[in-house]
């Protein structure tokens, strides 16, 4: 099973679920906003059903959500018919050149096989000046690690999705990389497996 048929295949279960932890994500939230003006041009990768779009929607000048799984565009798109948020089928190393004011990837690096050349198409998708935000698990430290041959298992049942076992070190070289300067990292919530970065291009 590939990972688009993998999301497609989840797509109603996904839209269905509630947010796991309203807290981490009310909080995602309010740091998002505080990088954003009524002007900003906005591109979220990797972003499901849109329930983040329809969170920002009103804080933004224009905002573009991308995601390989065409089921999960298919319910975004559903659910508003503003003209200044759309949606279309893209990898994450792909979509629209931009040039974007903000990108964000929330709990999408760590589901992707190469992250690099994602985090290049990136950087050359923003503004000079212009943010990247991502919040993605860091599995490869701590116990998180043991995690690794559940997951396989469930995996080949086709029950799971593709993990990256990423540590903070490593997440953070592969932004440095690719030539974004890291303002803020952390855990959200503190003592989490999330981790919080924002990174600006030069």
């Amino acid at each position: 099973m590939t990972a688009a048929e993998f999301w497609n295949n989840m797509a109603d279960r996904y839209a269905a679920r509630p947010v796991g932890d309203e807290a981490s994500y009310e909080a995602t939230l309010a740091v998002t906003r505080s990088y954003l003006t009524p002007s900003s041009h906005v591109l979220e990768i990797g972003c499901g059903t849109g329930s983040t779009a329809l969170r920002l929607m009103p804080d933004v000048g224009q905002f573009h959500g991308t995601d390989f799984a065409d089921k999960m565009i298919a319910i975004a798109a559903a659910k508003t018919s503003g003209e200044h948020v759309t949606f279309s089928v893209s990898s994450a190393d792909a979509g629209p050149d931009g040039p974007f004011d903000m990108v964000i990837a929330f709990n999408l690096l760590h589901l992707l096989d190469d992250v690099p050349r994602t985090l290049a198409r990136v950087s050359a998708q923003l503004k000079p000046g212009g943010v990247f935000l991502s919040k993605s698990a860091v599995l490869g430290e701590g116990a998180y690690h043991l995690a690794r041959i559940p997951i396989a298992v469930m995996r080949l049942l086709g029950k799971a999705p593709y993990v990256k076992f990423m540590n903070r070190a490593t997440l953070g070289q592969m932004i440095t990389d690719a030539g974004l300067i890291i303002e803020d990292a952390r855990q959200l919530p503190e003592g989490s497996r999330n981790r919080f970065i924002v990174a600006r291009k030069p």
